[in-house]
């Protein structure tokens, strides 16, 4: 049954293609093949010139065949089943054998970039992502549709559930339940497009697009010749210049009235040839930029100059500039391999991409692509041309300039990634110094500084709704957003707050402005952003937003000012099983970056298993840097995650697990398609919550993953987040390498030392700077010796702990014998006497460097001392890289270089001393103790002991028995008679002699009884005579 087209779409397709604006159509249906051929065949009869070409994006199987005899078969197979009419069959298998059908995986959609088409399809809306958005779109031109395929639906709000393929990467073992915020509001805003229509399968309009049914036919302003305003004032450029050489040819090329005047531009600073130029080109996606810098490239060729480097981050985004060069070449009238000749890179990473023109017209002259962060290659440039520059770090861009021309240009918004706030910082400084040079009088020298901007879109009028649509949809033009901030409260008085996601993606207008905001400060600082962070920030189960806002004033009902954003992710919590199957099968999970990251680094099974968060982004207010916003935020973060801000019960814990959570989607209301009316959700949470009426989650550390830079990881260590990986291979575009940084938070799970500030870290943060310091000789040789000595935080001050006997427990160098022989120490000692000189030591340099940074040296040094140590001895540099590094002399780096080797010295022949001294043999320590009584007591003691043998010996001999052997017997008469004679007294000395009367004894031994004994008393006395001699 035929149907009539409703004239509506008729009029939409028609409008778009008088104004050269794009239009979007949405299919909801099974049967969208016969509404492709409609709209295809009403484009072909507004478009009068051409037969609009078709580009067919799919995800990996396209309906039909786009293969002849395997398409007829397919269309065999679905006759057969009955679902597909054998007239329809032919009309559609017509329309794809008709010629113009470019088909293209999404994967493989970079390829299609800088090709133009009049329709696009695009099927499999599971497999789309902003990225592929808004590459897809961008490639059709003005009057041109986008046709957006979705299968079967009850109901339009089951989007919202739908499960997208990118989901997959945003799952996690703890975060599972992704949620399609971002299909929701892509949804609403497709209500708010005024040239998109949502329909279904029978061309029916559904209610979502209301806003379609007051179109009408547009006139269009044109001149007799059938040339808009724009296009009359590029014919007349072009013929006024045509005379010239080399503009006019060139200028033949351009599309647009501003590609024309940039191109002007760019050759009126070539002719100059003072090479004092520099020219930055700003626009959007799809104004022509590469294409004017080609133009310009060749018409320096034309006009002599010899060395030409061009640079970018990846040669595959010149393949429009090169290409234009070649183009220029032509209508120079140069020829292919005569006068020039074209060089692909075989580098396999750089897809066969053009990497060098040779010419040899004139005399030999080169254009050479080189990588950003080459910039000792450009000693003898005459012209430099940097293409998108927005997406290089800014001290890249700065050292890339010198005394030559240069040409910049800069993607300001579009999906390629904008960021590193080149427009906001360097351009404002080249605009700056080229005010003071125009100022100044006599500055012959100075550099002069031009801008220029491209708003006239190459393949669509200006104006399209499209582009706005999408520029609003994926927060591409952003730069607009950026609020003044008239008084900047202070930091203290700040507060952090937590954005809900539900809300901010509810398309409501005061969340879209918030959105809005949020996204300029990311497009502002120096990230790389791109479109799928929108998804990522919406959808991701684990992500979570903060705003840090200054005091709220409530009674003005206006959004606040937004000072600093932080995206955070929460990871960890990984099974044991899981763990041990990537250790063994050596494949990481998406997501969870640090844990894993960590889990590789470290082989440990158990560190996956802990809770923590990752700081994705921290992005401040351009008006806001450097004034401690971000430190403030990142300080309330930890609090806040350590449960310090958040004074919860028992009771409140268990009212909020009573409250449900707020669902994403709303049931769908039981209405046919052509009934349902989509609208914003009302039932809202509020969209900013403060930090003290939320409970945080229970996390063990925050990580961080970054670039690596000397100002990021100053910032971080004044956090207390330090180091636990470095990549060794650095970024081929910024030349940085990643860095992840940890810093774990109090918790009482782990039992760790409480003397230890690093907690379950400090092992780990040990042994990676015993690595780090031992890969400074291999792949960090060329990192700036400030940026190795903040990563190491060398201990440089050992004044408050003095090197004892008991000190070697400590980890100090126990013996110089572990490291040096007696020949090493005693050619040291030379040197640091001055009789050598440092080559004979400088062996030994390495092995003191690596004792000294692994803290085995407790020695003071000074800062420039431990840098020069770590030049010479961690990355075995010579002095002249050191002279070229530090801006010191010779002498000045060999005086401080003897300086520390002489303490080294003193410190190992100290230790080297208390070795000999402990194998020698020593005396015995006597032990000098106090006596257990006084020196009075023991004399009293002894004394009376003396008194008591005394007395027994006195009584012995007054006994009577013993006396009485020297008893006189029977002379009683001469006893009185010798008393007599001493007067009736006893002598003094107490003794009375009395004469014997014992006899002498005869010859044969006898003697009378009375002499006996006498005889016997005199033989003792003669014995005890001789015992005494012996004695003696």
């Amino acid at each position: 049954m035929r149907k009539k087209v409703d004239e509506r779409i008729r009029t939409l397709i028609e409008n778009g293609v008088k104004t050269r604006h794009r239009s979007i159509f949405v299919i909801v249906g099974d049967k969208y093949r016969d509404q492709i051929l409609n709209l295809h065949y009403m484009l072909s009869k507004a478009v009068i010139k051409t037969r609009p070409t078709v580009l067919w994006c799919y995800k990996d199987k396209l309906e039909l065949s786009s293969h002849k005899k395997k398409r007829a078969k397919e269309i065999k197979r679905y006759m057969q089943r009955g679902i597909l009419d054998p007239e329809k069959a032919d009309a559609f298998s017509l329309f794809l054998e008709s010629g113009g059908m470019t088909y293209c995986l999404y994967k493989d959609s970079e390829r299609v970039l800088g090709n133009t088409f009049g329709m696009c399809i695009l099927q499999d809306f599971e497999a789309l992502t902003p990225n592929l958005l808004a590459r897809t779109i961008e490639t059709v031109e003005g009057g041109g549709l986008i046709l957006l395929l979705l299968k079967s639906l009850k109901s339009l709000t089951s989007l919202y559930t739908m499960v997208m393929d990118v989901h997959d990467r945003f799952r996690t073992e703890s975060h599972s339940e992704a949620t399609g915020r971002f299909n929701e509001r892509f949804l609403l805003s497709l209500a708010s497009c005024k040239s998109c229509v949502v329909m279904d399968d029978e061309l029916n309009i559904l209610p979502i697009s209301s806003h379609i049914k007051s179109i009408s036919p547009v006139p269009v302003k044109e001149d007799s010749g059938g040339l808009s305003e724009a296009e009359r004032d590029l014919k007349d450029l072009k013929e006024q210049l045509s005379e010239d050489f080399p503009v006019g040819p060139l200028i033949k090329k351009c599309c647009t009235l501003d590609q024309g005047k940039a191109v002007i531009t760019f050759l009126d600073a070539i002719l100059d040839k003072t090479l004092r130029n520099t020219i930055a080109l700003l626009a959007a996606r799809g104004r022509g930029k590469s294409a004017a810098l080609g133009l310009a490239i060749a018409g320096a060729v034309a006009a002599g100059y010899s060395n030409i480097y061009v640079t970018a981050p990846s040669p595959e985004n010149l393949k429009t500039l090169f290409e234009f060069v070649c183009k220029g070449f032509n209508v120079l009238e140069y020829k292919e391999h005569i006068d020039y000749d074209v060089v692909k890179s075989s580098n396999p990473e750089f897809k066969k991409s053009t990497v060098r023109i040779n010419i040899y017209k004139q005399h030999r002259q080169t254009i050479q692509y080189i990588l950003p962060h080459e910039s000792e290659k450009l000693s003898q440039v005459e012209l430099l041309v940097v293409d998108e520059a927005a997406a290089i770090p800014l001290p890249v861009v700065k050292s890339l300039l010198g005394p030559y021309l240069v040409f910049l240009s800069s993607t300001v918004n579009g999906y390629e990634g904008t960021g590193r706030s080149l427009s906001l910082k360097l351009i404002q400084q080249l605009e700056e110094r080229s005010r003071v040079t125009s100022n100044g009088e006599g500055h012959v020298s100075g550099r002069l500084f031009k801008k220029i901007e491209l708003n006239e879109s190459i393949r669509y009028a200006s104006g399209d709704p499209i582009e706005s649509w999408l520029n609003n949809l994926l927060c591409l033009d952003v730069a607009n957003y950026i609020p003044n901030i008239n008084r900047l409260p202070p930091p203290g008085e700040c507060d952090l707050y937590y954005v809900n996601r539900d809300t901010l993606f509810s398309y409501h207008k005061d969340s879209e402005l918030f959105l809005q905001r949020m996204m300029a400060l990311y497009v502002a600082s120096h990230y790389k952003n791109s479109p799928n962070d929108l998804q990522l920030m919406a959808d991701a189960p684990a992500h979570h937003l903060f705003v840090l806002l200054g005091p709220v004033d409530e009674s003005k009902n206006q959004l606040p000012d937004i000072l600093c954003v932080i995206q955070v992710c929460l990871e960890g919590q990984i099974s044991r099983k899981s763990v041990m199957r990537s250790l063994s099968d050596g494949h990481q999970p998406f997501g969870d970056q640090i844990p894993w990251k960590f889990c590789e680094q470290f082989q440990d099974p158990v560190f996956p298993s802990l809770s923590g968060a990752r700081i994705v982004r921290i992005a401040t207010h351009p008006s806001a840097m450097r004034l401690g916003y971000g430190s403030v935020a990142v300080q309330l973060l930890t609090r806040y995650f350590e449960g310090q801000l958040t004074p919860i019960s028992e009771a409140e814990v268990e009212n909020d697990e009573d409250i449900p959570q707020v669902r994403v989607i709303e049931a769908a209301q039981k209405a046919s398609l052509l009934e349902e009316n989509i609208k914003p959700r009302t039932n809202l949470p509020p969209l900013l919550v403060h930090l003290r009426d939320r409970k945080p989650e229970k996390l063990h550390y925050l990580g961080v993953s970054f670039g690596l830079t000397l100002d990021l990881l100053r910032f971080w260590r004044r956090h207390k987040f330090l180091p636990f990986y470095i990549g060794q291979i650095p970024n081929a575009v910024t030349g940085e390498h990643t860095c992840m940084i940890l810093k774990p938070l109090n918790n009482d799970d782990i039992n760790v030392s409480e003397s230890d500030e690093l907690g379950f870290f400090s092992p780990f943060y040990k042994d990676f700077k015993q690595r780090f310091a031992r890969l400074l000789a291999y792949n960090f040789r060329d990192m700036e010796y400030k940026l190795a000595m903040s990563i190491l935080d060398p201990k440089i001050n050992f004044n408050d702990q003095e090197p004892k006997s008991s000190s070697t427990s400590n980890g100090f160098l126990k013996s110089p014998n572990e490291i040096f022989s007696p020949h090493d120490m005693k050619r040291l000692e030379a040197y640091t006497n001055n009789l050598a000189d440092y080559h004979m030591i400088l062996d030994m340099v390495p092995a003191l460097s690596h004792s000294y940074f692994q803290e085995k040296l407790p020695v003071s040094v000074s800062y420039a001392q431990a840098s020069v140590l770590l030049c010479m001895g961690l990355q075995h540099r010579d002095i002249t890289y050191i002279e070229g590094q530090m801006k010191l002399e010779r002498q000045q780096i060999l005086s401080l270089f003897i300086k520390v080797l002489k303490k080294f010295h003193k410190y190992l022949y100290a230790v080297a001393s208390k070795e000999i001294e402990s194998a020698l043999p020593s005396l015995k320590d006597v032990a000098l103790e106090p006596h257990s009584i006084s020196l009075e007591d023991e004399l009293n003691d002894a004394a009376k002991k003396v008194e008591d043998e005394m007395r027994t010996q006195t009584e012995g001999l007054l006994n009577p028995d013993l006396l009485q052997q020297y008893a006189i017997v029977g002379r009683d008469s001469d006893l009185e008679k010798a008393l007599e004679n001493g007067g009736g007294r006893i002598p003094s000395g107490g003794l009375i002699s009395v004469k014997s009367s014992r006899g002498k004894p005869d010859k044969w031994g006898k003697q009378k009884e009375g002499q006996k004994g006498g005889k016997r008393q005199q033989k003792d006395n003669r014995n005890s005579k001789s015992n005494k001699k012996q004695k003696h």
